[in-house]
């Protein structure tokens, strides 16, 4: 099984920007461990702060992986290309955040992705990937 992880901007600045909201590791740390958990599942990763590169990777794997976890930041509550993307590919996106954007400033109550996606996880920090991946590799009970 093949899942290819995409975050967005400023996803590269995790364990360094807001900490209390995003924790104090970077994504870069947390990856190994995440393929550890999961030996049979290739995680490709990915991050662009570049709407348009977030794009061409979806469109670059959605046609032969079994899924991809997106994380697409603040793209998230604005972009209707990235809404576009996902009903167009073949395999299931699951929409991943951090922090529970629930709880946060009113503009992020909103997103632009999930109608298209196949889930929404948030508010479980880093784990939100894991539960994200245990969503695309196990089947319903």
């Amino acid at each position: 099984m093949k899942i290819q992880i995409i975050n967005g901007p400023n996803l590269n600045l995790l364990g360094i920007r807001e900490p209390g909201i995003y924790g104090s590791d970077s994504f870069e740390s947390y990856l190994p461990k995440l393929r550890a958990a999961y030996p049979d599942v290739e995680i490709a990763y990915y991050q662009s702060n570049i709407e348009g590169e977030l794009i061409d990777k979806m469109q670059a794997v959605g046609f032969t992986y079994d899924g991809i976890i997106l994380n697409a930041g603040a793209y998230t509550h604005t972009s209707v290309a990235l809404h576009d993307c996902i009903r167009a590919l073949k395999c299931p996106v699951v929409e991943v955040h951090i922090s529970n954007v629930h709880q946060r400033e009113e503009f992020r109550h909103h997103s632009m992705i999930s109608s298209a996606c196949q889930g929404v996880i948030c508010g479980f920090g880093l784990n939100s990937y894991r539960l994200a991946l245990e969503a695309l590799t196990r089947p319903e009970p």
